[in-house]
């Protein structure tokens, strides 16, 4: 979780655009370290008390379709590190062989149970793993996939300066994502070109003004967007 010194970053992250970023968040280092106890504390008790939960949506995927539970595709956090996120399948197994690798609205690929599930977020509850293994933070930017990472901006890089998280305020912004990208001809350019770099400009702004009040905000605001919906 702490943030390394400026020599330590990955060659690509040491960049004129990032460096700004750097200097803040490197004074932030105790309190980063205070956010990680948080993560581990938090998450260990939820996923206690979510077992339940975990064990229904397991069953329900199960029995709606063929194949596993959890849908592990390969995503990138701090510094650029890849690992493999947890999320309870909500398409048919062979969903990214079959399109995009973001879904647009009316996605046929989903599932009958997935439809529920993505409505109510649910997800993303099994992310709590991550979260307790420490590849993601309850509040950070949302972990894209390599090929999307490949096409940052300099200063996009600067979001890997922090682990990916389950929620942020792009998140909550952009929680019908799928809506904007729906009838596009081609999802991954239009994700790429409109909707990334719009998600971007919350996700920096977040970098600026890091702080653990500021991530209770957006925890509340998402359980409260979820709600909503």
């Amino acid at each position: 979780m702490l943030v390394k010194a400026w020599g330590r970053l990955p060659e690509e992250m040491r960049m004129e655009a990032v460096y700004p970023y750097w200097k803040k968040l490197r004074r932030k280092n105790f309190s980063l370290l205070w956010k990680r106890v948080f993560d581990i504390c938090v998450s260990a008790v939820m996923l206690l008390l979510l077992s339940p939960v975990f064990l229904v949506l397991a069953i329900a995927i199960k029995i709606d379709s063929r194949g596993p539970v959890f849908f592990r595709q390969t995503r990138v956090t701090q510094y650029g590190k890849e690992f493999r996120i947890f999320k309870f399948r909500t398409m048919v197994a062979d969903a990214e062989q079959r399109g995009a690798q973001v879904t647009s609205k009316g996605d046929k690929r989903i599932t009958r149970v997935g439809k529920f599930i993505r409505k109510c977020r649910l997800d993303e509850v099994s992310q709590l793993l991550d979260v307790f293994r420490g590849t993601m933070s309850f509040v950070g930017t949302r972990p894209e996939v390599p090929k999307y990472v490949a096409r940052y901006t300099d200063e996009m890089k600067a979001t890997l300066l922090l682990p990916a998280g389950v929620t942020s305020e792009a998140s909550i912004r952009f929680k019908d994502e799928d809506a904007l990208l729906d009838g596009a001809e081609n999802v991954d350019d239009a994700y790429v070109e409109r909707v990334l770099p719009e998600k971007m400009k919350y996700n920096l702004a977040a970098l600026e003004k890091s702080g653990f009040w500021s991530d209770i905000g957006v925890m509340f605001r998402t359980v409260f967007a979820v709600l909503k919906r």
